[in-house]
């Protein structure tokens, strides 16, 4: 015997429930397209939003508190350029041939927009200066100590100074980056320091050598000297990407496709 037929009331209400189970599919589908769109606009803001500049007060010092400073004549941290060099007081990093792109890299320890680019795209930055694929500088600035009225910008260039000349560069730099404050302003003590030097393994010896040079502000005229050169260079905020003298956007920083490209066109030149 053949079975009846569903009648055309359930076929309408069974078709009216696939409808309503598809509606509820797509718009959960369209939250979860809205949501990741939302966070990819704030992660990019967050990286482009440069941090202002507030200009120098006459008088003021670079370091925006009771420190040293510009002197042409102070030490700088081993293999760190000098003021002979067209970059001054830069530090290099990488194992790119002369002929290979030069990237500046202005930034700031206390700059939130800089730490979220590290975030981003700092072991992607680097991995391109340890291919050889660009010449990397960092060019560090304690702008924000004016700004945030502190002087922990200061402060932290002079520890990676320290740091640099126990062989750490490029790993204390991703520390101080990687414990920034949550409280832009609230800056790093002095332990705190010691333990990020720790923490890259600086032990025995270098240890206390960093610990005196520490103490004693040996790089603080350094971090001066640099934060003028960023003033006479008319840097606008942190961080700032220079591609073979040509601003980078700090986006295309951030991506490493992107920046990838960038340098391809750069060495096509």
């Amino acid at each position: 015997m053949a079975k009846d037929r569903p009648s055309k009331s359930t076929r309408d209400k069974a078709a009216a429930a696939r409808a309503e189970q598809m509606a509820a599919e797509q718009r959960r589908e369209r939250t979860v397209r809205i949501v990741g769109a939302i966070a990819v606009v704030a992660v990019v803001a967050i990286i482009i939003g440069l941090a202002v500049v507030v200009p120098r007060l006459s008088g003021d010092d670079s370091s925006g508190g009771d420190l040293p400073g510009p002197d042409p004549a102070a030490p700088v941290p081993t293999g760190v350029y000098g003021t002979d060099s067209e970059y001054p007081y830069g530090v290099p990093y990488g194992t790119a041939p002369e002929t290979a792109p030069i990237l500046q890299l202005w930034e700031d320890f206390q700059c939130p927009a800089c730490g979220a680019l590290e975030a981003a795209n700092g072991s992607g930055i680097e991995s391109l200066a340890e291919a050889g694929d660009m010449q990397l500088i960092w060019r560090p600035t304690a702008f924000l100590d004016n700004n945030l009225g502190n002087t922990s910008s200061a402060q932290a260039i002079n520890a990676w100074g320290c740091a640099i000349d126990a062989g750490k560069t490029v790993e204390y730099h991703n520390e101080v980056f990687a414990n920034q404050p949550e409280t832009e302003g609230d800056g790093w003590t002095t332990e705190q320091f010691v333990a990020m030097a720790e923490t890259v393994g600086i032990t025995g010896v270098p240890l206390e050598q960093f610990n005196d040079c520490l103490t004693s502000g040996r790089y603080l005229p350094w971090a001066a000297n640099s934060t003028q050169i960023f003033y006479d260079s008319n840097i606008q905020g942190t961080p700032s990407g220079i591609l073979n003298g040509t601003p980078v956007e700090s986006a295309t920083l951030a991506v490493q496709t992107e920046l990838e490209q960038l340098l391809k066109d750069a060495a096509a030149q």
